[in-house]
C-alpha cells in the first residue's frame, strides 16, 4: 500500500505522522514546492520510527510527482491556510490553482488513487477536484464534514462531562462557520438522546461553539490548526486501507440526495476500500432540510467563484 500526502507543513505532515504511527502503508510520500522541505519533514519522521515501533517507509519530495507513482490513496493539503479574521472563502483564488495544479500532476502517475480533499474552502476544492480529474464521483472525498463532527463531540464531551468516544454526533452541510449544522437533535450518549442531558440553551452554545470551532482557534494561534485536520484526514485514510466501512461526514458529489444536486456537500457516507461508497440517508426535520438547503445554496455561491478563474 502506498499513501502520497501533497503538502508537508502543518496539517500535512501531523497525517503523514498519524499513517505512519498506525502503519497505514507500506510506502508513504511527503511531497511540497518548497525546497528541501518535505524531505526534512520525511526523515524527521523516519527517525521516530525506532522509538514508535513503526515500519512504514517515508520519503520526501520537493515537487517531483514521479515519485508518488502508483499511489493507493492521496491526501491534499496544499495551499495557503487561514489567517485571523480570514475566512475558508476568501481562500479560493488562491487555492483552486493550487489544487488543481496538483490533481491534474497527481493523475499523471496515479490514475487509480482516491483523493481526499483537505484545503479550504473544502466544499469547493472537492467539487474542483471533481470537476477537474473526471475521476468516479467516489474516489473524491472531502475531509470537512469529518472534523467538525469531530470537534461536535468535543463541545458536547465537555458540557457533557462524558467521553468523547461514547458519542454519536454528525455535522452535515458545508465546512464553513456559518454552514455546517451540527445535528443535536440525532447526537446519542450510548445510544440515549443527548437532549435527554441538556437544555435548549446548553443545546445552543454547543452548536455556536462547533461552528466557530475552527475559527476560535485560527484565532488562539494565528493560523488554522493542524492536530485535528491531520488526524481526520488519517481516519479517512485508515477506513479506505483496512476497508472498515465506518461512517463519516464527508464532502461528496450529491445527485439528488438529500434534495441536492451538482455540488459536494457534507452527508454521512460509509468509507472503505473504493473511497466513499453509500451515501446513508437520515430523516431531517423541516427545519434542518431548510438549513441544509442554506447551506448548498452558501456553497453553490462559492463554486460559481471558479468560472470566473
Amino acid at each position: 500500500m502506498k499513501i502520497t500526502v501533497v503538502g508537508a507543513g502543518a496539517v500535512g505532515a501531523t497525517c503523514a505522522d498519524n499513517i505512519a504511527r498506525k502503519e497505514l502503508a507500506t510506502e508513504l510520500v511527503l511531497l511540497d514546492i518548497k525546497e528541501g522541505f518535505a524531505e526534512g519533514k520525511a526523515q524527521d519522521m523516519m527517525q521516530t520510527a525506532a522509538l514508535l515501533g513503526f515500519d512504514t517507509r517515508i520519503s520526501g519530495s520537493t515537487n517531483d510527482y514521479s515519485k508518488t507513482a502508483n499511489s493507493d490513496v492521496v491526501v491534499i493539503t496544499s495551499g495557503l491556510p487561514r489567517k485571523p479574521g480570514m475566512t475558508r472563502e476568501e481562500l479560493i483564488g488562491t487555492n483552486a490553482g493550487i489544487v488543481k495544479g496538483v490533481c491534474e500532476n497527481i493523475l499523471k502517475h496515479s490514475p487509480n488513487t482516491i483523493i481526499i480533499v483537505i484545503s479550504n474552502p473544502m466544499d469547493t476544492m472537492t467539487y474542483l477536484a471533481l470537476q477537474s480529474t473526471g475521476l468516479p464521483k467516489n474516489r473524491i472525498i472531502g475531509m470537512g464534514g469529518t472534523l467538525d463532527s469531530a470537534r461536535f463531540k468535543y463541545q458536547l464531551s465537555t458540557t457533557l462531562n462524558c467521553s468523547p468516544s461514547d458519542l454519536n454526533a454528525l455535522v452535515v452541510g458545508g465546512h464553513g462557520d456559518t454552514t455546517m449544522i451540527p445535528l443535536i437533535k440525532h447526537a446519542t450518549w450510548n445510544s440515549i438522546p443527548v437532549t435527554k442531558f441538556l437544555d435548549e440553551a446548553q443545546q445552543q452554545t454547543i452548536i455556536n461553539d462547533t461552528m466557530v470551532g475552527g475559527a476560535t482557534l485560527t484565532k488562539l494561534l494565528g493560523t488554522s490548526a493542524w492536530y485535528a485536520p491531520g488526524a481526520a484526514g488519517a481516519a479517512l485514510v485508515e477506513s479506505i486501507v483496512r476497508d472498515e466501512k465506518k461512517l463519516f461526514t464527508c464532502c461528496v458529489s450529491l445527485e439528488g440526495e438529500y434534495g441536492q444536486s451538482d455540488i459536494c456537500l457534507g452527508v454521512p457516507v460509509v468509507i472503505g476500500k473504493n473511497g466513499w461508497e453509500k451515501i446513508v440517508a437520515m430523516d431531517l426535520s423541516a427545519d434542518e432540510q431548510a438549513a441544509f438547503n442554506k447551506s448548498a445554496d452558501a456553497v453553490r455561491n462559492m463554486n460559481d467563484v471558479l468560472k470566473t478563474l
